[in-house]
């Protein structure tokens, strides 16, 4: 099992007034390190804890302690990434959605963390179902 991160349970760990705080506390105590995540990740957690008052190298200091790893990087994606834009125009689709979309298929036994619905709509490889753990 490899933990894949997302946006939602990253800046709920650092924010002790959000709604999903302690499950994401929870969370961080019980999976084991390290996490993977993407750049697009990483830049969407710095800005909402900046716009919510908390200082986004928090979120930095994970990934300088390897607790947080980036394996790929999005060139190295591009195409693939862009396909799932196509894919899921209807949804829509953020960056780091569809670059977390692409890491769970590049991934072996991937089990993302998440708090964002759309979760429940994409699919690895197609038609495979991204084993989520969420609230």
């Amino acid at each position: 099992m490899t933990v894949l991160l997302d946006t939602g349970p990253w800046v709920a760990l650092l924010s002790r007034n959000d709604t999903h705080h302690r499950w994401a506390l929870e969370q961080f105590r019980r999976l084991p390190p390290p996490f993977l995540s993407c750049e697009a990740v990483v830049a969407e957690t710095c800005f909402l804890l900046a716009r919510s008052g908390f200082d986004p190298a928090l979120a930095l200091q994970f990934i300088e302690r390897g607790v947080v790893q980036l394996p790929c990087a999005l060139q190295e994606q591009i195409g693939a990434v862009s396909s799932l834009f196509r894919r899921y125009e209807t949804v829509p689709t953020s960056l780091a959605d569809a670059a977390l979309i692409r890491l769970s298929e590049i991934t072996d036994a991937p089990l993302l963390l998440t708090t964002d619905s759309d979760f429940h709509i994409y699919r690895r490889h197609g038609r495979q179902i991204i084993p989520l753990i969420s609230p």
